[in-house]
């Protein structure tokens, strides 16, 4: 598809301002014109917004004006020194006629604006409108996995928009709409190229590429978000044909900021760099026999003068371990490379820490790493992108999973100390925090593969600005921004709440994760991992299976976590079910609080979960006429799919474990 052309109801997601709202006459009338204090690329993106609401809203097109008399929207920066807006804050007001949209900076006007047209597209009185919101988190951000190649990364949404035949894109008509869909739910910074920096993606620090790398930058900036590149550790080497990339190296340093000074040459309010180093063969400070701090503050320091910043992935894990060794645990990793460093850091480096201590699982522990290191700026990374949950064809819901993660309470200060406290930056008052997350995002009509995945894409830049939300809350207001207000919507706001736990019920049983195909992570492979052919990552053999992680007789991973968190973990009794085969490894024959042993849970749970996909199938059925054709016949084909791959991981991990333990399922069900 070409970028720009297309304009379907999958392409315009929650964005689709075609189908009207319902306004009194008064409100109409002050929709008519729009009075704006001055201009600017951001402001003018806000006014253009409203524009196109108001046109099919009220049927015209606004006027736009300095001043009127007449009812009207303002639009203006908040100079009330006493106001309790914060950078990004915005407030909403109707007084006499006006509704004033006040921002504390430009992008608070603009997200006002998109916060007034959500409050209209949902339905809701404007009459006495009066809002006034900041954002819980300052950087609120998008990881691409673009390769320049035009593929993608874990992409399950066609390829790149950024990037074909490893060339920048020259249209930017979709990185526009792209730009617009991510200012509506407030994201402010945007990486645009992979953490596993190949060699086309090095190139985009040089002169050579830095023209069309501005270019997205100065679409980006008409909406508030800063532009950030992921970077190659070696790039002296492979760049500037230094025979080191050493930090502690004069001339590598110097490289670093006279590369610093041409990025910022061409684009003022670039962002910083995202940086992958030492884990998974990628190159970083380890081959100098330097550590993490040492390679982020040299970067750190070139960026430094432009007020730019370094993001330090903690996804740093030795691959090659033998892990047979059960004392070696994969888990322990990012809390053992980094726990060590903390107050190392310059303030302008910023730790980005995975949700939990594996990678991206459908359930598992938040990582110990949040609150284990108080001198140090850290951000929490999700991943819309559903590597491990259904690759966006099946229904998976992931906003239930990242608000456990945020509201989790790792007690390191006492009662309060929740993820969410601790990587926005106010419980241990540090100078950056915020989350950042992989995108689902790619050329595909409808932008994410699945229809029903722009939810997880939505639901989580509204989760990042406003962390009380609750994931059912998100859900129905992207329902209906994205059909409308109509009956039958709790069907899908239902499904969408239910999609985590049924992909867990036929995937992965209590916490333990993985059994996934190696290398593509898609459709079961109970012990196929790529480190796990004799079946590390869950210890199956013919009595018992899981990872034991205590500090008693296991790896010592429990030991990471506070005191109290601690304790929970290490007793079985205490542990969550949920998470029991994480951190421990039991017989098959054990009694859950159920009533069920282990065994017979992970039967159970496999033939329900694909009997729920079919519900699944039969709400949407009862649909039909109901919502857009286009949109109905996609999901009901990634249902098709569902289903399907649904009975084969059922299939497969009963049969392996049936077969490994020889216990026959209670309700004699057929396992092959």
């Amino acid at each position: 598809m070409e970028a720009g052309v297309s304009k379907s109801v999958l392409y315009k997601c929650w964005l689709n301002y075609d189908r009207g709202a319902k306004l009194s006459k008064e409100n109409g009338e002050i929709l008519s014109r729009i009075v704006t204090e001055k201009e600017s690329e951001i402001i003018s993106s806000a006014v253009k917004e409203l524009e196109m609401a108001a046109q099919n809203i009220i049927g015209r097109k606004p006027e736009v004006l300095k001043e009127t008399n007449l009812p009207h929207v303002f639009l203006g920066i908040d100079k009330d020194e006493k106001s309790d807006l914060i950078d990004n804050g915005f407030s909403i007001k109707k007084d006499k006629g006006v509704v004033n949209i006040l921002g504390k900076d430009e992008n608070g006007i603009l997200y006002g604006v998109f916060e007034f047209l959500r409050q209209i597209y949902t339905g809701k009185n404007i009459d006495n409108i009066n809002i006034v919101d900041n954002p819980k988190n300052m950087l609120r951000m998008i990881n691409h996995w673009d390769n320049m190649s035009g593929d993608i990364e874990r992409g399950y949404a066609g390829q790149s928009i950024f990037y074909k035949d490893n060339c920048v894109i020259d249209k930017m008509d979709r990185i526009e709409d792209y730009a617009r869909l991510a200012a509506s739910i407030f994201i402010n910074g945007i990486v645009i190229n992979n953490v596993n920096v190949h060699q086309y993606e090095t190139k985009l620090i040089s002169c050579e590429y830095l023209p069309k790398v501005k270019k997205i930058a100065d679409v980006f900036r008409k909406y508030g978000i800063k532009l950030y590149l992921s970077i190659n550790f070696a790039a002296p080497m492979e760049l500037g044909g230094l025979n080191t990339a050493d930090p502690l190296d004069a001339e590598v340093k110097a490289w670093w900021k006279k590369t610093a000074e041409n990025i910022y040459r061409s684009i003022p309010d670039f962002g910083g760099f995202l940086v992958k180093a030492d884990s998974e063969f990628r190159p970083g400070p380890f081959t100098y026999g330097r550590d993490h701090a040492d390679g982020a503050n040299m970067l750190g320091e070139a960026l430094e003068p432009f007020g730019g910043i370094v993001i330090w992935r903690c996804f740093v894990y030795n691959c090659l371990l033998d892990w047979r060794d059960r004392t070696k645990d994969r888990a322990r990793a990012a809390y053992d490379n980094f726990k060590p460093l903390d107050g190392k850091f310059k303030d302008n480096v910023i730790l980005q820490v995975k949700n939990g201590p594996m990678d991206f699982q459908i359930r598992e522990p938040i990582s110990p790493l949040f609150g284990a290191m108080p001198n140090t700026n850290e951000i929490a990374e999700f991943e819309i992108t559903q590597e491990y949950t259904g690759q966006q064809k099946h229904l998976c819901y992931l906003v239930p999973l990242w608000k456990e993660t945020l509201d989790f309470d790792t007690l390191v200060e006492g009662k309060g100390s929740t993820v969410s406290e601790i990587v926005n930056g106010n419980l241990f008052k540090r100078k950056y925090g915020g989350v950042a997350a992989v995108s689902n995002i790619g050329n595909d009509e409808s932008w994410t593969g699945h229809p029903l995945a722009q939810a997880n894409f939505y639901g989580y830049g509204r989760m990042i600005w406003d962390t009380t939300l609750s994931a059912e809350e998100i859900a129905k207001e992207w329902v209906e921004l994205t059909f409308g207000v109509f009956e039958g919507e709790d069907k899908i706001v239902s499904m969408l709440m239910q999609s985590r736990d049924i992909y867990e019920e036929y995937t992965c049983p209590l916490g333990i994760g993985w059994m996934v195909n190696p290398n593509h992570h898609y459709g079961p492979s109970v012990d196929g991992y790529e480190y796990a052919a004799w079946g590390t990552y869950h210890y199956a053999d013919f009595r018992s299976l899981g990872v034991d992680r205590t500090v008693k007789t296991g790896t010592g991973y429990t030991a990471e976590y506070a005191k109290p968190i601690a304790d929970m973990y290490e007793n079985v009794e205490t542990c969550p079910e949920e998470l029991l085969l994480f951190f421990h490894n039991m017989e098959y024959k054990y009694v859950l609080k159920s009533g069920k042993t282990i065994i017979q849970h992970i039967y159970d749970t496999h033939f329900e979960g694909v009997e729920r996909v079919y519900d699944l199938k039969e709400k949407w059925l009862s649909l039909k006429g109901k919502i857009d054709d286009e949109i109905f016949d996609a999901v009901l084909d990634r249902l098709e799919i569902q289903i399907k791959d649904s009975k084969e991981w059922r299939d497969v991990v009963n049969s392996y474990f049936y077969r490994k333990t020889g216990i026959q399922d209670e309700h004699k069900r057929k396992i092959y």
